[in-house]
């Protein structure tokens, strides 16, 4: 790039055209001060503190958005500079209250620190704000009198988070922050994403749960990675006297994934780490089942010795008697690497079976069916920072602001920059606000506007024939099969116009880069393994694989669920997706595990649940998961659970799922564990532990092993450091990584052979995983099950962004529970009137397998005769409603269409 020359302070220097002053000055390490600049935001001089003086220039510049010219002379810190700069400051103070010995952001105010360089007087300029503070939100404080108007807030919200819910309102002595029409922030389109507070200089802007907790000096910080969705973003644990007291992503050029922003749930719903209804003892049932209140009353404390010999003697006891295939286990997508590694190793090695699984076959066992059939690899194809550079994304089957809203971020940039946005979807939902062409398709339907897309696409001539020719196999079969999809006969299936298809399919094709992104409304489907290999299948069919921003992405859901699939918790596969019945891989483990294993694959975890009620399945270990709310037909769910001989639960807190066990062991959480976890991008990160366990809660690994040992097969590791060394060993993809590469790096992308390795950002560059991608020829068919008379009406369900899962974690967290306390029905008003429905009446939702009272929520988020409800809510669980259907390739069950009627309730 072209330099230029410039005099700094009587030294002369080189810069590249179009650097700032500033950005120079900070170079040659000069400090210049600011107030409003942030590295993350536009630059927009409204504090004026940067200012320099220029030889030539009539006043002084701002040095944040005046750009450095060929032979300009500068001078950062001249007497006419520095007495600028102090009564700018003193302007600042004259409305500031002097309260810095009492003020939360004491040691940390941007303010305070230029005041004690600057040697201000606060006392020359006085005129206060007198305005009262707002703490009506329960995630943060707006205290108006430390404002100093400096803007970031407001460019936060619209460059980081793309609301636009603050702006400037008023003028003069009267100016201030502002929401539209001053309405609380509650009633705003604020998603409390607190990127505001986190780039608040002053102590304008608090976070509620760290006021009275301490002074910033005081707190120690630990860097992690947030425990709720897939995205993997990473932020400094603040925690003083072992409590979390906040989160903080103020040193973003150490957040990869999301620099600076965060979600409500990662800033605002760590509170649960110090519940008090955490675990902090072994429990046992002294209630027999049949007289089980399914409380804690139904189990007292006991030590670890009797519990973990307990658990061996009865574990032994079902293998001897009945055979090592009639125990299972289910790990966690909510725990380590390292930890499922350890899970999956113990259910193999220690008991004998390949019955192994975790909640991935519940949300994307029918992605890694279909993509690795399809590529050779079942995981993101795609990095999340190269979305902000494609020319086309087609976004469905994903709520992508709810459930992944760091990535949703990437979307918005993608679009401000220019990317066409396509979004189909059975919901209204926030991205087709923005999108350029936005479809509405029946739930279930997805293979049909898939091939009509295709059709489209082959029959206009727009699919990419040398692509397909040189890197692609099985071509003529999908062109045979969509030939009679047409977009008229899509429209009859779908409901999605013929010519809002065709533009579709016209867009994603011509496109330079297009990317496909999806979730679980696409996979959670009897038809959710052919749904993928559409998507595979419209990608290659384009050539839009295998390069930067283009790629198929399915967004996985729990933080680990990525790195849990990696670890082999599953029943068909060990480590690195090694299958269980291929002779040369099985006799690998046995050397390194030392011990003869099961070549038989094993029962996921919709058919454990199946051989438990049946009873052919007579004990289940289950480490944090909560199929109590999770699994599809609780009722079935929970018979099955009952029916078994010996149940443990190792989790933080007495579940749904926990209260049925006949033991429960207190594990620890994301805050009290170093290890590794792997993102949705493929990104393995290191989560470092920040506080201690409290109470006789032990480390997973560590129960994990005492219980395989006590089965009599000795697993012993010092540290999770350890066992990531021999997951390099026996997992190729992982075979470069260890803990130390992990933090040098910042994160590691799999595949990484090797320890020279960096990783790799995106896949199939030049060819795929499998060698030639593979075309599947896939016909439409009909959800399991269809409205009828009895039951007119469809329902889905899904996340919303203020909760999570099973909601276990984000309930126990104060302020996500008070902001959204309780579950609800979305109606559409079409409905709404034809049921005789008002917005907020309670009614009853009811499907073959049961049914629920729930508050209706009269909206156009949602279409004529579809309704949605989140499932995060026990007291009203919609997966008391789902059909248990299953994918016959994934065994995902069906929890995005049934059929359900809605009344009133009984008095």
């Amino acid at each position: 790039m072209e330099k230029i020359a410039v005099t700094l302070n009587s030294k002369k220097v080189e810069a590249e055209i179009g650097m700032t002053i500033l950005e120079i000055a900070r170079r040659e390490k000069i400090r210049i001060p600011t107030l409003c600049h942030s590295e993350v935001l536009e630059s927009t001089a409204a504090c004026r503190m940067c200012v320099v003086e220029v030889e030539g220039a009539r006043t002084l510049v701002p040095s944040c958005i005046n750009k450095a010219a060929d032979g300009m002379v500068i001078h950062t810190h001249s007497s006419r500079v520095m007495k600028a700069r102090r009564v700018y400051l003193e302007l600042l103070w004259s409305a500031h209250p002097n309260d810095c010995t009492i003020c939360e952001k004491s040691g940390s105010c941007e303010l305070q620190d230029l005041s004690y360089e600057y040697r201000i007087q606060v006392d020359r300029f006085d005129d206060k704000y007198q305005y009262k503070w707002d703490g009506s939100n329960p995630f943060y404080v707006r205290n108006y009198n430390k404002c100093i108007l400096c803007g970031r807030c407001v460019r936060a919200c619209a460059e980081i988070q793309g609301n636009y819910v603050l702006d400037f309102a008023n003028r003069g002595f009267d100016a201030k922050i502002a929401t539209p029409f001053e309405a609380p922030l509650e009633e705003s389109n604020c998603v409390f994403c607190g990127n505001c507070v986190a780039l608040c200089p002053t102590g304008a802007l608090i976070e509620k749960s760290r006021i009275s907790q301490g002074r910033e000096w005081e707190f120690k910080k630990t860097r992690t990675v947030c425990p709720y969705c897939g995205c993997g973003c990473t932020f400094d644990l603040c925690v003083k006297d072992n409590r979390i007291v906040k989160a903080d992503s103020t040193d973003f050029k150490n957040n990869p994934v999301n620099k600076t922003a965060m979600c409500v749930k990662g800033r605002f719903g760590l509170g649960f780490v110090s519940s008090e209804d955490r675990l902090n003892h072994p429990l046992m049932r002294v209630v027999a089942k049949e007289k089980a209140t399914n409380t804690l009353k139904d189990y007292e404390k006991v030590s670890w010795e009797k519990a973990l010999s307990t658990i061996a003697e009865r574990m032994l006891a079902i293998k001897e008697e009945h055979g090592p295939g009639t125990l299972g286990g289910f790990s966690s997508a909510r725990t380590t690497n390292e930890e499922n590694y350890i899970f999956q190793k113990f259910v193999r090695a220690a008991i004998g079976t390949n019955n192994v699984d975790h909640c991935a076959r519940l949300c994307h066992s029918s992605t890694v069916a279909g993509l690795a059939k399809a590529f050779g690899s079942g995981a993101m194809t795609n990095s999340i920072s190269e979305f902000r550079d494609c020319d086309c994304i087609l976004v469905t089957g994903s709520n992508t602001t709810e459930t992944h809203p760091i990535i949703s971020l990437e979307i918005k940039k993608a679009v401000e920059k220019g990317c066409k946005l396509i979004v189909i979807e059975p919901r209204n939902i926030e991205l087709c606000s923005i999108a350029d062409i936005s479809l509405h398709q029946k739930p279930g339907t997805d293979v049909a506007w898939i091939n009509g897309m295709m059709n489209v696409i082959i029959s206009e001539d727009l699919h990419d024939k040398a692509f397909i020719a040189q890197r692609c196999e099985n071509f003529e079969a999908v062109e045979k099969t969509v030939e009679s999809y047409t977009p008229e006969k899509v429209e009859k299936i779908t409901g999605v116009s013929a010519d809002g298809l065709r533009e579709a399919a016209r867009t994603y094709a011509s496109a330079g880069s297009s990317s496909i992104i999806y979730s679980m409304g696409i996979t959670q489907h009897t038809s959710g393994t052919d749904n993928v290999l559409s998507i595979a299948n419209l990608a290659m069919l384009c050539g839009h694989i295998g390069r930067p921003g283009t790629g198929v992405n399915p967004l996985r859901g729990q933080n680990n669920v990525q790195g849990a699939c990696d670890m082999g918790a599953l029943p068909n596969v060990y480590p690195g997706y090694q299958a269980v019945t291929d002779p040369a891989v099985k006799e690998k483990f046995e050397s390194a595990w030392g011990v003869s294993l099961d070549d038989r694959v094993g029962l996921t975890v919709t058919l454990m649940i199946e051989a438990a009620h049946k009873g052919s399945l007579k004990g289940l270990y289950i480490m944090g998961e909560n199929p109590m709310i999770t699994d599809p037909d609780l009722n079935h769910a929970e018979e099955a659970l009952k029916n078994l001989e010996f149940l443990v639960v190792q989790d933080i807190f007495p579940t749904e799922t926990a209260l049925l066990a006949d033991i429960i062991l207190p594990g620890v959480s994301f805050a009290e564990k170093t290890g590794t976890i792997t993102n949705t991008e493929r990104r393995v990160q290191l989560t470092r532990q920040a506080i201690e366990p409290e109470g006789e809660r032990r480390q997973d690994f560590e129960i994990i092993c005492e219980v395989a040992s006590r089965l009599g097969y000795s697993m012993s590791y010092t540290d999770q450091a350890g066992i990531m060394k021999e997951i390099a060993s026996l997992t190729p993809s992982y075979g470069g990584m260890s803990h130390e590469r992990i933090e040098a790096l910042g994160g590691i992308p799999w595949p990484c052979p090797d320890p020279a390795h960096p990783g790799t950002p995106y896949l199939h560059k030049g060819r795929f995983t499998r060698g030639k991608g593979l075309f599947s020829a896939v016909d439409y068919r009909d959800p399991a099950e269809l409205p009828d008379k009895e039951y007119p009406v469809t329902l889905t369900t899904g996340r919303i962004l203020e909760h999570y899962h099973s909601g276990s974690m984000s309930r126990r967290s104060e302020p996500l529970n008070k902001h959204i306390p309780e579950g609800w029905v979305e109606i559409s008003p079409v409905l709404a009137q034809k049921l005789d429905v008002k917005d907020r009446e309670k009614v009853t939702v009811a499907s073959r397998r049961g049914s629920i009272n729930i508050k209706a929520r009269v909206t156009e988020k949602v279409i004529g005769d579809v309704v949605f409800i989140p499932f995060h809510f026990a007291e009203a669980a919609a997966n008391r409603l789902t059909n248990s259907a299953l994918d016959p390739v994934a065994r995902i069950p069906e929890y995005k269409v049934c059929a359900v009627k809605i009344t009133k309730p009984v008095s």
